[in-house]
């Protein structure tokens, strides 16, 4: 069962006056539930872009083609305003950046409930939502650390853990393993594959790095603004998970 499904995306931005350039060019994809997907392509190739649109950070463009069509669990939303894209990303999906995108002056704990102010949980529950999320990555004992006191590997932890605290269908990742060592890299991946195959989350990766693509169950590949080759992978994970408790 397909739980994202796009036709007609297209996406242009302009640059200036006369400048332009057209990231996604009429692209069809369909992502099941419960996948982990990889979208690889060389820079400028329109992976980042329609990451964006399938977490409906952007809407496609409507013109200067068939009318576009993106449907989460068969509901088309395509033509939603801001707001009601807004509400359904707080609720139904979370996301992992390359940069961590982690407010300094929080702690890891209040880094990872901003999820669920988001999504209009707050008080006790928020919090229980937050430790929870802290232990499923490792980090329950890091609750009341900023990230000046974190490395690396650990920020990009509260990232994820941030991510799953609404316990969402859907986590997209942009690069959430580019600016960590390959040791930190294969923690994240191992990470992100856990929760996939034991709570059925579909996670759909954008990335460069090839380890990355092998460990997911199929690797989508993009050039020019289209996808060229949808391709399955090994679906392996490159190292086992930290171990750390699941809360029931």
């Amino acid at each position: 069962m397909a739980i994202l499904e796009g036709r007609n995306l297209r996406k242009t931005y302009r640059l200036s006056r006369k400048n332009t350039v057209e990231a996604l060019k009429g692209v069809e994809v369909v992502i099941e539930k419960g996948e982990m997907v990889a979208i690889m392509g060389p820079s400028g190739s329109g992976k980042s872009t329609l990451m964006h649109i399938l977490g409906l950070l952007h809407a496609p463009d409507p013109n200067h083609g068939p009318a576009p069509e993106l449907y989460i669990g068969g509901e088309n939303m395509a033509s939603l305003s801001d707001n009601a894209r807004t509400k359904i990303r707080a609720r139904r999906m979370g996301f992992v950046f390359q940069d961590f995108n982690l407010v300094p002056t929080l702690t890891a704990l209040e880094n990872v409930t901003l999820a669920c102010d988001y999504a209009g949980i707050g008080g006790k529950q928020a919090k229980q939502a937050g430790v929870a999320a802290l232990a499923l990555v490792g980090l329950a004992d890091r609750a009341d650390h900023k990230p000046s006191e974190l490395s690396g590997g650990e920020q990009q932890r509260v990232a994820v853990a941030r991510a799953l605290v609404n316990k969402p269908e859907i986590i997209l990742a942009d690069e959430p393993t580019g600016n960590l060592d390959s040791e930190r890299s294969a923690e994240i991946l191992a990470l992100l594959r856990q929760f996939n195959r034991e709570h059925g989350q579909t996670i759909v990766l954008v990335t460069h790095d090839s380890e990355v693509g092998e460990a997911c169950d199929r690797v989508i590949r993009m050039r020019d603004g289209r996808i060229r080759t949808a391709i399955t992978g090994a679906g392996a994970p490159v190292m086992a998970a930290p171990a750390v408790a699941v809360p029931a």
